[in-house]
């Protein structure tokens, strides 16, 4: 594991397997590998194995306004990496971390910081 991955899983905390997150969301594996071709959910590789983010589901379901996210950094250039830096870095004018703010249902606030970064 290099630093930029160690310093990831500080930030992120909690990764779930394809497999549990496949459970979690009631939905095939294959379906999660899509959703994460679609935009729609974040996956690196950890210890071989494809996960994403604990924090990006919830309640059975992917958190609200986060597929709307990740389609603005992707578009805006991101990397995987970038994105989920972003995404799980205190930010003192939401205030928290954008995956917080979007678990607290203000999506709104953060994809307005996430537009302005693109420009």
């Amino acid at each position: 594991m290099n630093e930029n991955d160690r310093d990831t899983d500080a930030l992120v905390g909690e990764w779930m397997t394809l497999k549990e997150a496949a459970k979690e969301l009631n939905v095939s594996p294959n379906r999660v590998k899509q959703f994460i071709s679609d935009h729609k959910l974040l996956g690196v590789r950890r210890k071989g194995e494809l996960c994403i983010p604990a924090a990006f589901v919830s309640e059975g379901d992917v958190v609200k306004g986060l597929p709307g996210t990740l389609t603005v950094l992707a578009d805006s250039g991101f990397t995987t990496d970038e994105a989920l830096q972003w995404m799980f870095t205190p930010d003192d004018s939401l205030p928290g971390a954008p995956i917080e703010a979007l678990n607290e249902n203000r999506g709104t606030e953060v994809r307005r910081r996430a537009q302005a970064m693109a420009f």
